[in-house]
Order: C-alpha cells, then structure tokens, then sequence
C-alpha cells in the first residue's frame, strides 16, 4: 500500500487497492508540546488508579495474609469484568476519535451518548450476575480456599460488584475526555479519588476496625464520586467538542452502537479471554500455598504500577493514531506510533531499573512472612527481565493496530499466544519439570515475546491501514 498523500489536500491520496477512507481535510499535528501534554496526564492517572489497590493493599495488610490473599484473589476476577468496561470505552475511544480527525463533532457527541448508554446496560448484568454468583465463582475458580480467605474474598466483592456501574460511567467518561485530548480532567479526578481512598480507609479499616469491609467500601464510595464528577462536567459544558448534551433524553442509535462494539467486542473478547488465562494460572499459587498466593498478589500489584506508564502511552496512541486515521493521514499515524514506541521503551526500562535495584525495601512495605518474601523476590527478577525487552510490543503497539479497526487480529493474537504459550507453558514448566510457582513469570515472559513478534510484523505490514471503522 502506498501510504503518500498530499499534505496541501490538493492531490488525492494513491492507493494500491481500493480502500474507502476519508481524504485528508487538514494534516494531523500532534507536535511534542500537544503530545506531552496529553501523555503526563495519561501516565500519572494510570499509575494513581494503581495506587489504590496498592494502599488498599497495605492498609489492609495489618488484618493479616488472609486478607491480602482474598483481596488478591477477588482482584483477578475482578479484572476480568473490568476489561469489559475498558474494551467498549476502546471502542467508544477509536470511534470519537475518528469522527474528530474528520471534523464532525455532531457524530462524536452522539458516539459518546451511545457509548454511556451500552456501559450502563453491561455494567448493571454484570453486576447483577456477580452478586449472585460471587461464592460460586470463587470456588469454581480457585477450588479449595482457606475459610479465612474465602470470607475476606467474599465480603470484599460484594461491595466491589456494586461499584460496577459507576466504573462504567467513569471508564466512558474518562475516555470521552481523553479523546478531545484533555486528559487532566480523569488525571484530576483520580486524585480526589486517592485523597479519599486513603482517608476513608483509614477511618473504616483502623477506625471502624472494619477490615476488607473497609477497603471495599471505600472503593465503592470513591467510584460514585468519580463517576459523578466526570458525567456531571461533560453534561454541563456544552462548549466542548464532545458533550453528553441530551442524554437524558434516551435513544439508542444501533448503527452507531455498532461501530463502536466492532472495536469493543474484539477487544473485550481478547481482555476477556486473556484474564481467563491468569486466572486459570493463578490456581497454581494456590497449590503452593498462602505465602505463594501472597507473594504473586504483591508482585502483581509492583508490576502492575511499572505497567501503567506503557499503559498511558497506549491511550495516547489510540487516541493519536485514531485521528490520523479518521484525516486520512496514514504516515503521521506511523510517525506517531513509534515515537511513542521509543517512550515507551525509555521508561519502562528506567522503572524496572528502579525496582530491581530497590526490590526488597517495596516488598518490604506489604509485612510478608519470609517464605512469601522469598518468593516475591524471584517473581520479580524474573519479571524485570522479560518484561523490559518484551512488553512495549506485545502491549502498547496493538493500540495502534485498534485505532485503525484491526481490533479482531489483536484478538486472535492475543488469545492464541496466552492460552498456547502462557497457560501450557506454566503448567508443563511447574508440575512436568519442578519449576514451582515461579514457572507462571517464565511463562509470562514468553508469551510477551510472541505477542510482540505478532503485532510487530502486522504493524509493519501495512495491512491494518486496510480496515475501516466509520
């Protein structure tokens, strides 16, 4: 495929195979001031909204490892449900995007509505679903659990399934501001979040001595303020380019519900099915005992605050790319992509320096028994080696590959290499050849490489040039 256009609109673009795609009305130009301006607010509220699993962690952590452990546990499922909601604000992402790159600011208003209206309606079955079956799940999932852990996990996702439908909201709203490039608004919001996590537990969890209730009610009550901040703003303000203006006034619009679920569902498929896979590993931990489940709970939660950086560039990259598609200008969605490919890789290479060298002072912080101590250490190591040289490619690019549509062959990489690579290898490599628990990150590590080699070679193919959204 010929990727030339004219940068003046005077010459149409020429194409190799015929391709219905929007000609380009204006050169999309994110120059570094704009894209800094985006990022750092995209980077900081990601690792925020880490930050408070990792306090709940903590503050928790003086109930006892049984408490860390079924907040753990309640946290992979929970996961699970969540990258529903971020799946069809992905979609909901590329689609407003799109729309703004070609200037029509009435269709992104009205993919915004539509967007709201189908995370509500997920997000209550779900709800719905996980109240009922919570202690099902639990069991079904990770088999025999101590009664301790068992009845911290289910008060804790009790009061978590009720935080679903504010999630939604905030998840589309956050994403709906992301997409007009403001990205301190949800960055903002974050913060009011942390700064009442931290305090509401502290009254509930050492105050009320409410324990896992404590950390959950928190949650729940900073997720309704969240929710309430973002939609009230973008129901309010009329003046900005996508507004929630009239959403009280329902109408469900299937052409455009389906545009965005032709992202959302590959996507949510793909999330869904990965965190399936983590789950099924997760079991692993539990053969190994309470100190294993309590060592892969810290060592998540340290490499889930290194991930989120490469997560604020990922949005960034939906969001950019999304644009330049919507314009018709391919080469500046390439230029983008790996500029911020290259960031990516600088710092998460600085962060997982960072932890390695200061490994055991953060481990230190969640009070683990020795055994479990042990344990995280080599998680981690492990973890900071493969992750550096393989995790920028397997999951930051393909939000390049979903800005452009090509959401259904990240989906199938996705799901292929977990469930082949991951899954079997963790299996094989811990009960086949002894490797115990810490054959889950060697795993982990492997499944990164291929993802990568996947959506590299696809990006460099030009073929997701080919899709079409809108």
């Amino acid at each position: 495929m010929d990727l030339r256009h004219s940068m003046t609109g005077l010459e149409p673009a020429v194409r190799s195979s015929p391709i219905d795609t929007p000609v380009t009305l204006t050169p999309v130009d994110w120059n570094n001031k704009k894209l800094f301006s985006l990022l750092w607010p995209l980077i900081i509220e990601q690792l925020l909204v880490v930050m408070i699993g990792i306090v709940n962690m903590v503050m928790v952590s003086s109930v006892g490892e049984h408490a860390v452990s079924g907040i753990s546990l309640v946290e992979t499922i929970n996961f699970l449900i969540i990258t529903s909601f971020n799946a069809i604000a992905t979609g909901g992402s590329v689609v407003a995007s799109q729309y703004l790159g070609r200037k029509e600011e009435k269709n992104a208003c009205s993919s915004a509505r539509q967007l709201v209206y189908i995370s509500v309606i997920i997000s209550v079955a779900l709800m719905l679903v996980t109240i009922f079956t919570r202690s099902l799940l639990l069991r079904g999932i990770f088999g025999n659990i101590a009664d301790d852990v068992m009845r911290s996990a289910n008060i804790y996702f009790l009061f978590i399934a009720l935080s679903y439908p504010f999630l939604a909201l905030y998840t589309s709203a956050a994403a709906l501001f992301r997409c007009m490039g403001n990205s301190k608004v949800p960055m903002r919001a974050v913060i009011i979040l942390n700064i009442f996590n931290i305090g509401a537990n502290a009254l509930l969890i050492y105050g009320f001595k409410l324990g896992v209730a404590g950390a959950a009610m928190s949650t729940f009550f900073g997720r309704v303020i969240t929710a309430v901040i973002l939609i009230r703003l973008l129901i309010k303000d009329k003046t900005r380019i996508i507004n929630l203006s009239g959403l009280r006034n329902v109408k469900i619009e299937g052409s455009m519900i389906k545009r965005i679920l032709n992202i959302g569902i590959p996507s949510g498929l793909e999330a869904s099915m990965f965190q399936v896979g983590k789950i099924l590993i997760t079991r692993i931990f539990t053969v190994f005992g309470t100190a294993a489940i309590a060592a892969n709970a810290v060592g998540a939660t340290i490499n889930s605050l290194a991930f989120m950086p490469g997560s604020g560039y990922g949005m960034g990259l939906l969001i950019i790319v999304g644009q330049c598609i919507g314009a018709g200008d391919y080469l500046a969605a390439k230029r983008y992509t790996k500029k911020i490919m290259l960031l990516s890789y600088i710092t998460y290479l600085i962060i997982n320096i960072n932890i390695f060298i200061f490994m055991k002072p953060i481990i230190g912080i969640f009070n683990l028994s020795e055994q479990a101590g042990e344990y995280c250490v080599l998680f981690l190591r492990v973890h900071c080696i493969t992750s550096t040289l393989f995790w920028c490619p397997s999951f930051v690019l393909p939000n390049a590959l979903k800005a452009s549509g090509d959401a259904r062959y990240v989906m199938i990489v996705a799901v292929s290499t977990m469930w082949i690579v991951r899954v079997c290898s963790a299996f094989f490599m811990t009960f086949t050849l002894g490797f115990g628990p810490v054959a889950v990150y060697l795993a982990m590590g492997a499944d990164f490489l291929f993802r990568g080699i996947f959506f590299l070679k696809r990006w460099l193919s030009n073929k997701w040039i080919e899709k079409k959204v809108i």
